[in-house]
């Protein structure tokens, strides 16, 4: 038996509460987990709390992201004892996720963990760390150096933005951060950015072209600061678009993109290949500062999870919120 977080639904709508499972039930896969962290993102929260259809079918055990210790494998990849972390691959939307004590799922979707960093900082990075990384891969791929300028992170104090600061100071980039917290400054300066503007200079319908500012761009928001980012970004840069915290919409035009050949760049850490999964960590390894983990995460148990989520949904997480799925 192990305990697990358990969506639920019926005729009289959604339940959500720690329960007892036995092994028997979980989930077709040829590795199983025992999980020692996980953590709550966005699209958990939207889980846990029925705000929007995440959640494909149920029973769910929600949780996009784990970390632990493998305990049994019938495949070739993977051995008792190896340390892993996984993210996405439609775990806590279509397949039982990380917010139980065991999770049984395919190979592939597995990573081992890097030596630096326990499973308890794994899931302090999380999708959210991880998804930073893709962006920031994304943006030197595309060529974007130090040299040519600032570099705006949107969503700045949310999970992604935060470690998309941290990483980008420290490959050398001027970081501009945009909140809509002002209470965060301290707190966006202290991970590396050098200023910190209110989000309300970007979340308003702008003009199709404006005044060239941006290097690059990391946006978590989508909507009209996405499409404000794309106006002020300057000739021949680029954007990594991975969140949509404002809305899906995208209320632009194409004269940033014929004008001033910016590129816009999609970034799915969901269903992402394996390499560019493996770049990622191994930047996240390399890079990342250990303190600067502890510095944006928090921990809970998992009967704790529920009413984080709803935090969070509501926008008074800052950071990240770890998991303690044994306790």
């Amino acid at each position: 038996m192990f305990k697990a977080l358990l969506i639920n639904k019926g005729e009289s709508g959604q339940t959500v509460g720690v329960t007892e499972l036995d092994d028997a039930q979980l989930p077709a896969g040829a590795v199983t987990v025992q999980v020692e962290y996980s953590t709550l993102n966005y699209k958990d929260g939207l889980a846990i709390t029925g705000k929007s259809p995440v959640v494909r079918k149920f029973p769910m055990v929600p949780g996009i992201d784990f970390a632990g210790v493998v305990e049994s494998s019938s495949s070739d990849l993977w051995r008792a004892g190896d340390r892993v972390v996984l993210n996405g691959w439609g775990v806590g939307e279509s397949h039982w996720g990380g917010l139980a004590q065991k999770a049984r799922v395919n190979p592939e979707w597995l990573l081992r963990l890097p030596e630096k960093f326990s499973s308890r900082q794994a899931m302090a990075i999380g999708t959210a760390g991880y998804t930073a990384s893709l962006c920031v891969e994304a943006l030197e791929k595309h060529g974007v150096t130090a040299e040519q300028g600032e570099v705006l992170v949107t969503g700045a104090s949310g999970g992604v933005g935060s470690f998309a600061i941290a990483l980008l100071s420290h490959a050398g980039f001027k970081v501009v951060a945009s909140s809509g917290k002002a209470a965060e400054q301290d707190y966006l300066l202290g991970l590396g950015a050098k200023q910190v503007i209110d989000r309300a200079e970007l979340s308003q319908p702008g003009k199709p072209l404006q005044k060239e500012r941006w290097a690059a761009v990391v946006d978590c928001v989508g909507s009209h600061t996405l499409a404000n980012a794309c106006a002020q970004t300057r000739y021949g840069g680029c954007v990594a678009a991975c969140g949509l915290a404002q809305g899906m919409d995208f209320p632009a035009s194409v004269a940033p993109f014929i004008l001033r050949g910016v590129a816009l760049l999609g970034i799915d850490s969901v269903m992402a290949p394996r390499a560019p999964r493996e770049a990622a960590w191994k930047r996240l390894a390399r890079d990342l500062d250990i303190s600067a983990i502890d510095a944006i995460s928090s921990l809970v148990s998992l009967a704790e999870a529920p009413p984080a989520a709803a935090e969070l949904i509501a926008g008074k997480i800052k950071g990240r919120i770890i998991v303690d799925v044994n306790n």
